[in-house]
């Protein structure tokens, strides 16, 4: 009996030590994308698991290759029918609005509540345009933020080239949700801004989702723990800092959030929806600045938003009034 208990209290006190000596585990865990769920589904086919959707490959920087599905918007299916790629890339210049959309940590763009996000998005009349970042799914290269944040900008870049003049909006879910914010705030430093932002299920500082993690909570009490993480953090350049993007974007947005969500705690979407309308408010612009929430007895929790009733309405609701001041 000793010596279980011996081995389970070395165990314990060596995960602190593990990290700072290899602090790319943290980086891992967040990023958690060598989980390339699922495993059955072949990027390269996407028909398998979505209608009308193509796939290809960006080169966002040397040696770096991104997969992005794109997904038509579904009163495109029938002239899409025996189309190649390039038919489909002239087809996001049709008018209707572009959605990039930016998933979470682990797993592919193949996950299923990607996909019926995608699906609900496509029925409601959108190009869906679905990117796994460096390093995630069948994409080369190994992740990092700055990394991730190019990811996103070029494909923002491509897709408002192909665009013609239609609206381009940068979906973010979870860890997407700071990929989002850093495109957003480049874009704007380089004399432009993003025609809409849709944050779901954003946290404040990616700092505070790893120390809301059950596992991390287990050693909170530990004196220096917490500031071991953010110093770790900082080492390894990692800080998705939705709260201090929003305070300098002036960009429409709309935040989506279940009170119900157990990884990215509800508080944190209303104070990034408070510090948006703070900062909004200056620029007299606070009305493109919007929360929806969705009760715990939905059932939504982190990752289900996309089986929302009234979800596709929100949306079109949303697109449609910066469509009209456009």
């Amino acid at each position: 009996m000793k010596k279980v208990v011996s081995f389970l209290l070395t165990a314990y006190v060596s995960v602190p030590v593990l990290l700072y000596l290899f602090p790319w585990i943290l980086s891992y865990a967040i990023f958690s994308h060598l989980l390339r769920f699922p495993y059955w589904v072949d990027l390269h086919r996407p028909q398998d698991v979505l209608n009308h959707t193509c796939n290809f490959y960006l080169s966002p920087e040397e040696g770096v290759s991104v997969g992005v599905w794109h997904t038509l918007p579904v009163s495109q299916w029938e002239a899409a029918a025996g189309r190649d790629l390039d038919w489909y890339q002239e087809a996001l210049g049709d008018g209707r609005p572009v959605i990039i959309y930016l998933h979470g940590n682990l797993g592919t763009r193949a996950i299923r509540h990607r996909v019926e996000l995608v699906k609900i998005l496509s029925a409601a009349g959108y190009h869906v345009l679905s990117l796994d970042y460096r390093g995630f799914g069948d994409s080369s290269g190994e992740p990092s933020e700055a990394g991730l944040t190019n990811d996103a900008l070029y494909l923002h870049h491509w897709a408002k080239t192909r665009s013609g003049g239609s609206l381009v909006c940068l979906w973010g879910h979870s860890l997407g949700s700071g990929v989002a914010t850093n495109a957003a705030v480049k874009i704007q430093e380089q004399g432009s801004a993003v025609d809409a932002l849709i944050l779901e299920a954003a946290y404040t500082r990616i700092g505070e989702v790893v120390a809301n993690n059950r596992l991390a909570k287990l050693y909170m009490f530990l004196p220096g723990f917490e500031s071991l993480l953010w110093s770790i953090l900082e080492r390894i350049n990692i800080s998705f800092s939705n709260d201090k993007n929003l305070q300098t974007l002036s960009s429409p947005l709309l935040i989506l959030h279940a009170e119900d969500d157990n990884i990215v705690p509800f508080h944190m979407g209303q104070k990034l929806y408070q510090i948006s309308l703070r900062a909004q408010r200056e620029s007299e612009t606070s009305d493109r600045v919007q929360m929806i929430s969705y009760g715990a007895s939905l059932g939504l929790s982190h990752s289900h938003i996309s089986s929302a009733p009234d979800l596709a309405d929100v949306v079109r609701k949303f697109l449609q009034n910066l469509e009209r001041e456009r």
